[in-house]
C-alpha cells in the first residue's frame, strides 16, 4: 500500500520551507529528496487510491525506474513545491480535476515536455492543456444517481433539470468548495454563461434534502437509506460499490440507479485525473518515462480495472464489467482547462446563493 513520505501534519509544515527535513517514514519505493541518483523518478501525487501502486510496479518491472512516492492533498503538494522553487525534487506531478491542473500550472509548477507530443496525440484535445503543460491520462464523468423506486430515471437528461423545484428537499451533493462541483460550476458558466449558472446554483441550494456532508460515496449512501432521492457524484464512486466484496456495500449499490446527464446539452461533464512534468525535474528523462507509461495500453487498463475511471486512449481493451454495462457516453467537448479557468467565478456563485 502506498505510504505518504510525510504525514498529514508534518507536509503541512514542510510546505512552509524549502530546506525541511524529510521526516523518519519512508516513501512508497524510496527517497524522494534530493536529485535522484539514475534509475529513480520522484512523483508528488495528491491520488490517494492504494491500487496505483500496482501502476507503478508495471512501469518499474518494464523499465528498471524506482518510483518514488510523496502522497499529500494537492493544495500542500503545490505549496510545497512552491516553495521549494528550483530545488523541488519533484519529477512528475499528479492529481485529480482539472482545476487542480490548473491552479498548480499557475503556480509554475509544470513545464512544457515537446518530447511527449507524439505520445499526447492519443489524448483527446479537451483533456489536455492547450499547450501541453499537463494532460488526462483517466477521466471520469459528473453523473446523478436516484433512488430505484421513488425516481424514474427519465426524469433527469440534463443537469439543468434538477434545479427545478420538483426536487426540492430531495438532492444530496458535497459543498460548493469541493473541487468537483466548482468544476461542474465552471463547465456549466462555459455553457449558458454566469446569469443562467447562478439560477441554476440557486436551485441546487434550494433543492437540498440536508446541509452538505461528506464525500461523494456518502452522498450515494444518503440516497439508499432514503435521505434523499438524487445526488452528484462521480461515476466511480457508485462504480466501487458495485464491485465491492462487501454485501452490504453491493446492497447500497442495488438500491440506487444512475443516469449521465448532459450538461446544458453540450454532453456529459467529463473531468480527469492529470500528470505534468515537474518545472525543475531533475530526472527528466525518467520522467518523460513514466508519462509515457501513463498512456500506454498497460496503464490505461490498469486505470480501468482498478480505479474504475475511463481510458483516455480510445479502444484500450479491460476487464471491468461494470464500466462495460454503462450506455455510450457523449462527453462535452469543451476543454477542461476552462474548468480551472472559471473555478473562482463558480465558488463565488455558489456563495452567493448560499450553497453551503
Amino acid at each position: 500500500m502506498l505510504k505518504s513520505l510525510y504525514a498529514a501534519a508534518a507536509i503541512a509544515a514542510l510546505a512552509l520551507s524549502a530546506c525541511a527535513e524529510p521526516a523518519s517514514e519512508a516513501p512508497a519505493s524510496g527517497a524522494a529528496s534530493g536529485a535522484a541518483p539514475a534509475g529513480e523518478v520522484n512523483l508528488f501525487t495528491a491520488r490517494h487510491y492504494a491500487s496505483d501502486a500496482a501502476v507503478y510496479a508495471a512501469f518499474t518491472e518494464e523499465t528498471g525506474i524506482t518510483v518514488n512516492v510523496l502522497e499529500a492533498p494537492a493544495d500542500q503538494l503545490i505549496e510545497r513545491m512552491r516553495a521549494e522553487g528550483a530545488r523541488s525534487p519533484a519529477d512528475v506531478v499528479i492529481t485529480v480535476d482539472a482545476g487542480r491542473l490548473w491552479r498548480a500550472d499557475q503556480a509554475g509548477l509544470f513545464q512544457p515536455a515537446p518530447e511527449l507530443a507524439e505520445a499526447l496525440q492519443a489524448v483527446p484535445a479537451n483533456l489536455r492543456h492547450p499547450d501541453g503543460h499537463w494532460f488526462g491520462f483517466a477521466s471520469r464523468v459528473r453523473v446523478v444517481v436516484y433512488a430505484q423506486g421513488r425516481v424514474d430515471a427519465g426524469e433527469i437528461t440534463d443537469f439543468l433539470d434538477i434545479a427545478d423545484e420538483r426536487w426540492r428537499g430531495r438532492l444530496c451533493v458535497r459543498s460548493s468548495s469541493n473541487v468537483y462541483n466548482q468544476s461542474l460550476m465552471a463547465g456549466l458558466i462555459d455553457a449558458v454563461g454566469a446569469e443562467q449558472a447562478e439560477a441554476w446554483a440557486a436551485g441546487i441550494a434550494a433543492n437540498l434534502a440536508r446541509a452538505p456532508q461528506g464525500g461523494d460515496t456518502d452522498q450515494i449512501r444518503a440516497v439508499a437509506a432514503g435521505e434523499c432521492d438524487i445526488a452528484i457524484v462521480n461515476h466511480y464512486y457508485l462504480a466501487r460499490l458495485q464491485r465491492a466484496e462487501d454485501t452490504a456495500d453491493r446492497a447500497v449499490a442495488d438500491a440506487v440507479g444512475m443516469v449521465f446527464p448532459s450538461l446544458a446539452g453540450r454532453g456529459a461533464p467529463f473531468n480527469i485525473s492529470g500528470a505534468g512534468l515537474a518545472a525543475n525535474a531533475p530526472n527528466r528523462d525518467n520522467a518523460l518515462a513514466l508519462l509515457r507509461f501513463l498512456l500506454t495500453e498497460t496503464g490505461q487498463r490498469q486505470f480501468a480495472e482498478l480505479t474504475n475511471e475511463f481510458p483516455v486512449v480510445e479502444d484500450v481493451a479491460y476487464d471491468n464489467p461494470v464500466l462495460a454495462s454503462y450506455p455510450e457516453i457523449s462527453p462535452d467537448p469543451v476543454n477542461v482547462n476552462v474548468l480551472g479557468e472559471n473555478a473562482a467565478q463558480a465558488q463565488r456563485i455558489s456563495d452567493r446563493v448560499g450553497w453551503p
